[in-house]
């Protein structure tokens, strides 16, 4: 008989996760093209409730990616393209044992649709994989994380556009040869279910402009991810078995307002088509009869072929990642989640709730049964120098209550192999391209509009996350 886990298991993966596009910066350098994250300039006004940028009319995408004046912050990120091996090396202090960073397709495929990569692009890469394993750092890296060329949004209409699949199976495979005995565990997407109003163009590369059905539109381009990450996966294993691939969810977790059994039952449909019907895809290998039904009663009209239903159910993804920040509540009333009136909120609005990640990973876990990973977690907030020094105990706070409820639901029987919390060190924001939104260990001297010595300063958290590595999440 099974017995009931103490804590973490003994090989558990600690570390942290950021993007390329939100950290490297050298955006011209070494024969990079530009990539969508390039083209979002720094907004005038924030907002901090939502989203500014990720739509674009491909006016505005032409303008911006030829503009060489603007503010646009992922532009510069915060230089790791030249700093890798400082701060690889203070993430190695704090007691990492894995990285997820991801490849910025540009670098590699500066347009995307050329027959050879980039060689200066890969090298930065051979370079970075290098030197994290020196580290004992394992490199869980991405394919795909907001980071598509500006060339096959403006040619082929994103992923629209079927043959972005086959480039993209190119630059998955140069990747696949040339890491496969170095990095194991691969994320295909970040965030496959980031739609809604931004992901769209981010996540998909999809122009306000260029279509009359939209709605039909943006499943037809994520059908062609979902074929994507099948015909990925089905690509590594010939590669090399060894390889694990996974898919990824941000898991946009909503409650029912009320027990109101039509609350009940509109949460459970928000649920279905904004999160596990990517998954249920990705993970059990077709198209679920509530997601069918949804494009039926909508008019959504999606081009399937019988060959790619048959490569999706042989090509589940090995595992499920997730990012997890904050949870809402759904009504019958209302098209949009509204926040949860029990819980506490950051500066952001972005509710806080530990347990809803427990919530998470128990229903995950009963829905598929496959090994998970915590992708990303965080707070992000406003920190403060004093005297050299910055005091992030609300930071600890939070991510000491969420740890805390990852080892309940491990002790409740869910299998997951890691967790990399987001942000570990101070990066760009991927919502509005501030600085000033921090998540990290690792506090760096720039601001908003990119001044500063890039000084990297170790806050308080950095040292109670190497004591939470130190012990294997035993004491937090």
């Amino acid at each position: 008989m099974k017995t009931v886990p103490t804590g973490f298991p003994k090989n558990f993966l600690w570390g942290g996760a950021v993007a390329a596009n939100q950290c490297e910066g050298a955006w011209n350098i070494g024969g990079k093209g530009v990539s969508m994250a390039d083209i979002e300039a720094l907004p005038e006004v924030y907002s901090r409730k939502k989203v500014v940028g990720f739509k674009h009319t491909r006016a505005e995408l032409e303008a911006a990616a030829v503009d060489e004046n603007g503010d646009y912050p992922r532009r510069r990120g915060i230089d790791f393209y030249h700093t890798y091996k400082q701060d690889l090396a203070l993430m190695k202090e704090m007691g990492f044992t894995c990285f997820r960073t991801s490849f910025n397709w540009t670098r590699i495929f500066p347009h995307g649709d050329e027959t050879e990569p980039n060689e200066a692009g890969l090298k930065f890469y051979d370079e970075l994989i290098e030197e994290m394993i020196r580290l004992g750092i394992e490199p869980v890296m991405t394919i795909s994380h907001y980071e598509m060329p500006v060339s096959l949004i403006t040619q082929y209409q994103g992923w629209y556009g079927k043959p972005v699949i086959d480039f993209f199976l190119r630059y998955c495979e140069v990747l696949f040869r040339r890491y496969h005995d170095k990095v194991k565990t691969w994320i295909v997407f970040n965030q496959i279910n980031s739609l809604g109003g931004w992901g769209e163009f981010a996540s998909l590369g999809m122009l306000e402009d260029e279509f009359q059905d939209w709605n039909s539109a943006k499943y037809q381009a994520t059908h062609h991810q979902l074929v994507a990450s099948a015909k990925a996966k089905q690509l590594a294993r010939s590669i090399d078995p060894t390889m694990r691939i996974g898919m990824m969810l941000g898991d946009d977790a909503t409650y029912p307002a009320t027990c109101d059994p039509r609350d009940v039952f509109a949460n459970t449909q928000f649920m279905q088509m904004s999160v596990y019907f990517y998954s249920d895809v990705l993970l059990r290998g077709e198209y679920p009869g509530y997601a069918l039904r949804y494009f039926q009663d909508h008019a959504i009209h999606v081009q399937i072929s019988a060959e790619e239903e048959r490569l999706l159910k042989e090509n589940p993804a090995d595992f499920l990642s997730i990012s997890y920040y904050h949870t809402k509540v759904k009504n019958a009333s209302s098209a949009d989640p509204q926040p949860n009136p029990y819980l506490k909120a950051s500066i952001w609005g972005w509710s806080i709730d530990p347990l809803g990640l427990r919530n998470s990973l128990n229903l995950y876990w009963d829905r598929y049964h496959k090994p998970m990973f915590i992708a990303e977690n965080g707070l992000g907030a406003l920190d403060e120098v004093s005297e050299g020094e910055i005091h992030d105990d609300y930071r600890i706070d939070y991510l000491r209550q969420h740890i805390a409820q990852l080892k309940e639901a491990i002790r409740d029987g869910v299998e997951v192999f890691g967790y990399a919390s987001w942000g570990p060190i101070d990066i760009i924001s991927c919502s509005q391209g501030e600085m000033s939104k921090r998540y990290g260990y690792i506090y760096v001297d720039q601001d908003d509009r990119g001044r500063g010595t890039g000084k990297r300063i170790r806050k308080d958290s950095f040292a109670w996350y190497r004591q939470v590595i130190a012990t294997n999440g035993e004491q937090y």
